[in-house]
Formats: structure tokens, C-alpha cells, sequence
């Protein structure tokens, strides 16, 4: 029981102690807002050729794990089965975006690092199991596949690198059939 007093005073110590404090004056505050903005000013601008490249690499990664969890997780059996297509299919599919990418001039290198809401997604599916998971799982590849299907289409028709829009109007035909697929998908 001491030590909890003796934290609960400490605490309390300091709460008092920080009550008397000034605020800091604003011009420290206005070097701290100006070096923020000048770091964010630094960050490198991507090229939409680049832009697009890690886009693409993104999903292929997410469709990859997302599709591995399904191995384990998945009850239904067509689940399964449509999930190992995706591996292989994504896993194809990275290996013509890195071949389009370096054909780029100058080259380009795919960075298939998730967005925020791809690691979400992936999350919240490693926390579910047999029919949630199948649910979850065909509504996140619908989703997935819809977004990658509209960055394809746009990027073939407006795209500033032809090795990338040529693989961009190359995978369209076959984003729109796992696109169906994935709609097709019933827990």
C-alpha cells in the first residue's frame, strides 16, 4: 500500500508544480511549426509513374496477405480456392510491374509498402474466423479489386510512363474477372 501513496503524492507533486508554468512564448512555438513545414517541404514529390507503381505494388501485397490468412481462417471451401488464385495471380502480377517498372526510363521501383487502411483491413481479418472471416475477407478482395480496377483504367488512359500503361491495360480484363469472382464470394 506505501507504494501506491507515494505514487499517488508524486503525481500530485507534479501536477501542482506544472500549474505554475508560463505557456511557451510563440516564437518558440512558430520555430517549431516552421521546421515541421520544412521537413515536410523536403519530402520528395513522386512522379504519378511512381506513384502509380507503389499503388500497384500495395495491392498485389495486400492481396497476397490478406489471401495467405485465408488458408487458416477460411471455412468455406470455394473461400480457399479463390484465395490461392490470388496468390498466384498477385504473385504474377508483381513480377510484370517490377518488369514494366525497370523498363520505365528513368527506372522505377515499386514500393509495396500497405496504406493505413490496407494494414487496417488486414487486422481486423486476423482477428476472425470460418463464416465472419469468408464475409469479411469476399467484401475486403471486392473493395481491394474495384480500387485497383479504377487506378488501372485511369492510369491506362492517362498514364505518363508506356511500359506502365501498357501493364495497367493489360491487367484490366483480368482485375474485372477477380473483381467478379471476389463478388461472387458467399460465406
Amino acid at each position: 500500500m506505501k507504494p501506491n501513496f507515494l505514487m499517488t503524492i508524486s503525481v500530485a507533486a507534479l501536477a501542482l508544480a506544472s500549474c505554475g508554468k508560463k505557456a511557451e512564448p510563440a516564437a518558440e512555438n512558430n520555430s517549431a511549426n516552421v521546421t515541421n513545414a520544412a521537413a515536410v517541404e523536403a519530402a520528395p514529390v513522386l512522379s504519378a509513374g511512381q506513384t502509380f507503381a507503389n499503388a500497384a505494388a500495395a495491392s498485389d501485397a495486400f492481396e497476397i496477405e490478406t489471401s495467405k490468412l485465408a488458408a487458416t481462417s477460411a471455412a468455406s471451401a470455394a473461400t480457399k480456392a479463390f484465395a490461392q488464385s490470388m496468390i498466384k495471380a498477385h504473385t504474377e502480377s508483381t513480377a510484370k510491374l517490377k518488369a514494366a517498372a525497370s523498363a520505365a526510363s528513368p527506372a522505377i521501383v515499386p514500393d509495396p509498402t500497405l496504406t493505413a487502411e490496407q494494414l487496417q483491413t488486414l487486422e481486423a481479418l486476423k482477428g476472425k474466423e470460418g463464416a465472419a472471416f469468408d464475409a469479411a475477407y469476399g467484401e475486403a478482395q471486392a473493395n481491394a479489386h474495384q480500387m485497383t480496377l479504377d487506378a488501372l483504367k485511369s492510369y491506362a488512359a492517362s498514364g505518363d510512363v508506356p511500359s506502365l500503361k501498357s501493364f495497367a491495360s493489360s491487367l484490366v480484363p483480368i482485375v474485372t474477372a477477380h473483381l467478379n469472382m471476389a463478388k461472387g464470394l458467399k460465406p
